[in-house]
């Protein structure tokens, strides 16, 4: 039994999309960018940000010499959690401004604080309510018999406890080619499937493509493929039965990730009660095929 971690290159052949690696400045689409953000780095960018408005009044309010009352002069802490405190628009303890300089410093930081929290809570609210698919993907692809005919698999499996609706997917094997005017050309061609479609998707579905005389495998071997860099990309769609929203999910197989002469390992199997589960301890473990 074989078994295999996960490919860190799960994405590759989407960044070949374009022939041309483009520049795109964050300023570009900030909103997009901020949505797209991992939560570990959304959350460090909102705290630094956070912090560095505090301490850029902290220190306008150093200016106001005794703008704050009962804050020490000078005091950069003082000066720092009293901009905490206007900023969250919390209320004055023993510190408050007393100023006309200070009073109109903390006008603009209570209006800004409000513009913040508008931003910060639309930008939370669309990145809970963003549905996401929690679809698993073998690490690898296996080339096996199947009716006689060598068969390219792959598994995926739903994570989540409910069911995703109308589901959808695609296999399509993407390489260079040149044409006979000598122009370079990435291609996509589908691979044609037993099943490319299912009305519940909520356990596992193994998707096979046949590699027959209409396959665009045909023919092909490793080191042919590797000759034009070829992928198998694969993307799954379908509805979200939580949130009654379009999911997504894909994934790319590169040549070192497709296992010739190998099957999946069985992980369906029945309770006390005849109700059918799936063990997704052994999803990625792979066999040889007896001759």
């Amino acid at each position: 039994m074989r078994r295999y971690k996960k490919s860190i290159k799960s994405f590759r052949f989407l960044k070949k999309l374009n022939p041309v690696t483009l520049f795109h400045p964050v300023t570009h689409d900030l909103y997009h960018w901020l949505l797209a953000l991992r939560w570990r780095y959304f959350l460090i960018l909102m705290s630094i940000f956070y912090f560095s408005i505090n301490c850029l009044f902290a220190l306008a309010y150093m200016t106001t010499e005794n703008g704050i009352a009962n804050a020490e002069q000078g005091s950069f802490k003082d000066a720092f959690f009293f901009s905490i405190q206007t900023l969250s628009t919390v209320g004055y303890g023993s510190m408050y401004p007393q100023t006309l300089y200070a009073q109109i410093l903390v006008t603009i930081e209570i209006w800004l604080g409000l513009l913040l929290l508008t931003i910060l809570t639309g930008l939370m609210f669309a990145r809970f309510s963003r549905p996401t698919a929690k679809v698993l993907f073998s690490n690898v692809a296996v080339i096996c018999p199947y009716n006689g005919i060598p068969t390219l698999m792959v598994r995926t499996a739903n994570r989540r406890d409910n069911r995703i609706l109308e589901a959808q997917i695609r296999l399509c094997v993407i390489l260079n080619e040149v044409s006979q005017e000598g122009y370079k050309l990435r291609r996509f061609y589908d691979l044609e499937l037993l099943r490319s479609q299912t009305p519940v998707f909520n356990l596992s579905w193994l998707v096979m493509h046949p590699i027959d005389e209409n396959s665009p495998l045909n023919g092909e071997t490793i080191e042919s493929l590797a000759e034009k860099n070829a992928e198998i990309g694969v993307m799954l769609t379908g509805l979200d039965e939580t949130f009654s929203q379009t999911i997504h999910a894909r994934h790319v197989y590169t040549l070192v990730n497709i296992v010739p002469n190998h099957r999946f390992v069985d992980i369906f199997s029945h309770n006390y009660q005849g109700e059918t589960y799936i063990d997704l301890t052994y999803f990625h473990d792979v066999v040889p095929v007896k001759n």
